[in-house]
């Protein structure tokens, strides 16, 4: 990294950090690493709530989620929402691969009741070119046109560049959609499952889908080639995304993140910090999450992930533990176990 790039860096850390203090979501950027911060503030908090099935309204318990994480109407009232669900590849009966569009609706449901101005939905699908076919096979386009809900091809939209603040890959800077910089609040609204390259695949490596095939090739080729632990810190350490919701209702377990097999385990997490939400995430699924690459190398830098760390609200974590099969013919699965 050259001085200019340096000093970008630097300046755009300062400046995200006095914008979001004066918003007053400090923990939510992930600064309980900083000099002076006590453990287990608001924003390292994580919240279980016990979800049976997709055919019932999910807008109250992702409130009752909100509201204990203190995500309140004054925060979020007038502001811009963008709605990241994994909608890795189309596949219709095969629910358990894509966030389900209930869970959509649920979320932009919320945030409607806490006064959002408005709510996108966007993601930029990393195995398929036809965001038309994604949204018809995985049934979020009925849930976008009754729920009038606005969809941003993140794939082909307008980008931005900007430094890479994470620093773990070779890539000095990162090409972003314009829109994650014009909303006020990124939500990862990702899927519980295992991932044959990445261990999990969670809150933060859902911020993949962030990036434009266009720029990353299909399925974002140079971040994998990069590494994929070090481009999802990466990712996340730019994007800094504001909130967490994981759809683990139905999960994945086995060779994820398109080819395992379902997991029903009734559950949503959320978060305000996603490196936190993921270890949860991780614990819920009998996964160690410092044995998982990319949370041990975010761990007390983007956020805690120490159980200890952790403000645990909702359900307990032992009582919705679900240990995920891990087979052992896939290596970034071998030796996760919790």
């Amino acid at each position: 990294m050259d001085r200019r790039d340096r000093g970008a860096r630097l300046a755009w850390t300062r400046r995200e950090f006095l914008v979001r203090a004066g918003g007053g979501t400090l923990a939510g950027v992930g600064i309980a690493g900083l000099p002076g911060c006590a453990r287990r503030r608001p924003g390292q908090a994580t919240f279980i709530a016990r979800v049976a099935r997709y055919d019932v309204e999910l807008a109250a318990p992702i409130l009752r989620g909100l509201r204990e994480l203190g995500v309140t109407g004054s925060e979020i009232k007038g502001k811009r929402i963008l709605l990241k669900p994994n909608l890795v590849e189309p596949h219709l009966g095969a629910g358990h691969i894509n966030t389900h569009p209930s869970v959509v609706r649920g979320a932009a449901e919320a945030f409607r009741r806490l006064g959002a101005a408005e709510i996108l939905v966007g993601d930029a699908p990393g195995h398929c070119r036809d965001s038309l076919l994604v949204l018809e096979e995985s049934r979020l386009g009925e849930v976008l046109a009754a729920d009038r809900l606005r969809y941003v091809d993140l794939n082909a939209a307008a980008v931005t560049t900007v430094p890479n603040l994470g620093g773990r890959t070779r890539l000095a800077r990162l090409t972003l959609p314009a829109v994650a910089r014009q909303v006020d609040f990124i939500v990862s609204l990702a899927k519980l499952k295992t991932h044959h390259w990445a261990g999990v695949t969670l809150a933060l490596k859902n911020l993949f889908g962030l990036l434009p095939g266009a720029y990353y090739g299909y399925p974002k080729n140079l971040l994998h080639r990069e590494g994929i632990p070090k481009s999802i810190v990466d990712v996340a350490a730019t994007v800094r995304a504001h909130f967490a919701i994981v759809d683990g209702i139905v999960g994945m377990e086995g060779d994820g993140p398109i080819m395992g097999a379902a997991r029903p385990v009734g559950v949503l997490v959320l978060g305000r910090n996603l490196p936190a939400v993921d270890a949860t995430c991780a614990r819920v699924m009998g996964i160690d999450p410092l044995k998982v690459t990319y949370l041990a190398a975010a761990a007390g830098w983007l956020g805690p992930v120490a159980a200890a760390e952790i403000g645990q609200r909702g359900e307990a974590i032992a009582a919705v533990r679900t240990e995920f099969a891990l087979p052992e013919h896939i290596p970034a699965l071998r030796g996760l176990r919790g």
